[in-house]
């Protein structure tokens, strides 16, 4: 309310556009990679089958494997869209009220000439980016993201553990009978999320403050010189519940997708199985 109140309503859609652009050449960039990665490795298993090793299929570890790579391609070709959608997001900007107070003219001159800062646009925020760290800079929290990519990784590795526990007790429980019903998938995909968000959430934190602009002159504990410095300091001057700043609003938008995600794959399979 904050952020309206001051800024406007606008403000909560900053950055809008390279996030729209930013989302589109990313699942085109890992579905490409993906498909790539995933054809070299179903090749290498059908000469491994005729070798005698294996069945020809892409087990889970390799399924993984390219997961990882695809991901992690993705985010090396795509990081300085998100650098620059985060740079808009984070971006402050003065309300009107805070420039009239802060201003010298004479109390008559702020009623009639209030001055009102240009909008901050996806040109702005580039040209800010480059200015401060040069063509680097448009890599900054790299690091982080690319250990972020362990994410799924970690979410469909819970989730199918959980499933196959979960299967196990109903043939113990149903004689036999190994189906799961729908609430209970969704309630296993939202706690596979949930188990991976909060071991990865410290991450997505460091790498925004990272990409966000830094704190060049007076307070010195907001600048960060690379992954290990903002660790450091978060954990000296804010504790390691800084790390979890906001993941209430990560949580309730990225688990919630997960399980109606995991629901509607588990719904499908079962459909197409029986058809």
């Amino acid at each position: 309310m904050l952020v309206i109140k001051n800024e406007g309503w606008g403000r909560l859609y900053s950055g809008l556009a390279p996030s729209v652009v930013g989302t589109a050449c990313s699942q085109g960039v890992y579905y490409y990679f993906y498909q790539v990665f995933r054809d070299r490795a179903e090749a290498i298993a059908r000469e491994q089958k005729m070798n005698g090793i294996g069945d020809g299929s892409v087990g889970m570890l390799s399924s993984l494997v390219v997961a990882a790579l695809a991901g992690g391609t993705n985010v090396l070709l795509t990081n300085p869209i998100w650098v620059v959608v985060t740079r808009m997001q984070t971006h402050r900007k003065n309300s009107k009220k805070s420039q009239l107070s802060h201003s010298s003219i004479a109390p008559a001159e702020k009623v009639l000439d209030p001055i009102e800062p240009p909008p901050y646009r996806t040109g702005h925020a580039t040209q800010e980016l480059y200015d401060e760290a040069g063509i680097w800079g448009f890599w900054k929290g790299v690091f982080p993201t690319l250990i972020m990519v362990s994410n799924p990784s970690i979410q469909f590795m819970l989730y199918e553990t959980m499933l196959k526990k979960l299967k196990t007790k109903c043939v113990l429980v149903k004689q036999g009978d190994t189906g799961v019903g729908a609430l209970e998938i969704f309630l296993l995909g939202a706690l596979a999320k949930l188990g991976a968000t909060v071991v990865t959430y410290p991450l997505l934190v460091v790498k925004s403050r990272l990409q966000a602009k830094q704190i060049t002159t007076g307070d010195k504990r907001h600048h960060y010189e690379g992954t290990l410095d903002a660790i450091l300091k978060m954990i000296r001057y804010e504790g390691f519940h800084g790390f979890y700043k906001g993941m209430s609003t990560k949580i309730v938008q990225s688990v919630l997708a997960a399980a109606v995600l995991f629901m509607i794959k588990e719904e499908l399979v079962r459909v197409l199985h029986f058809c």
